[in-house]
């Protein structure tokens, strides 16, 4: 669970190190207030579609297993708890 929210932090972060990347060729000061708050939002916006389109293709391409959990159910009036296998 830790790696995939280590996953998802650096892939929101990327816009961000590449912005700062992109300031260092420029010539600029990534460290100048000035060049980010214009970007801000953009950032923010390029950071979350990354972060959800990583975790679409996750869901989509990720790997099934036919055991897992199997939810509560009724079998001949009684109520059999939910498991997993």
């Amino acid at each position: 669970m830790l790696r995939l929210v280590l996953e998802q932090i650096a892939l929101f972060s990327l816009p961000f190190v590449l912005f700062a990347g992109w300031l260092l060729l420029a010539r600029r000061s990534p460290l100048d207030h000035a060049e980010w708050k214009p970007q801000w939002t953009r950032l923010v916006l390029a950071g979350l579609f990354v972060v959800v389109v990583s975790l679409v293709m996750t869901g989509l391409t990720g790997e099934r297993h036919a055991e897992g959990y199997v939810p509560p159910r009724y079998e001949n009036g009684r109520l059999v708890p939910g498991h997993f296998q």
